[in-house]
């Protein structure tokens, strides 16, 4: 089994309301990708590197989870539109 279908045999154990997820190789690498399931919103594709070591670890499976809700929590924050933060540094 590649790398490349690993990750993606692992994408598939996980399905979610909002979210797809797949893999691809990109650049010689395999990468997590997140997307909304509903595509007209027109927000951005997630692109997550998975690292070769990680992928032949015995204890993929359990890695690749936590990897992956750490991906997602990422996603969904760069959705925000404001942030305090932001707000503060306009004049």
């Amino acid at each position: 089994m590649t790398s490349l279908e690993k990750v993606l045999a692992e994408t598939c154990r996980y399905q979610h309301a909002l979210l797809d997820f797949s893999a691809r190789e990109h650049n010689g690498a395999v990468e997590l990708v997140i997307q909304l399931k509903d595509r007209r919103l027109g927000l951005h594709t997630y692109y997550a590197p998975v690292h070769p070591r990680d992928i032949e670890h015995p204890q993929f499976p359990w890695t690749f989870q936590r990897y992956l809700y750490d991906c997602m929590h990422d996603y969904l924050v760069e959705m925000f539109l404001e942030t305090p933060q932001n707000r503060e540094q306009r004049p």
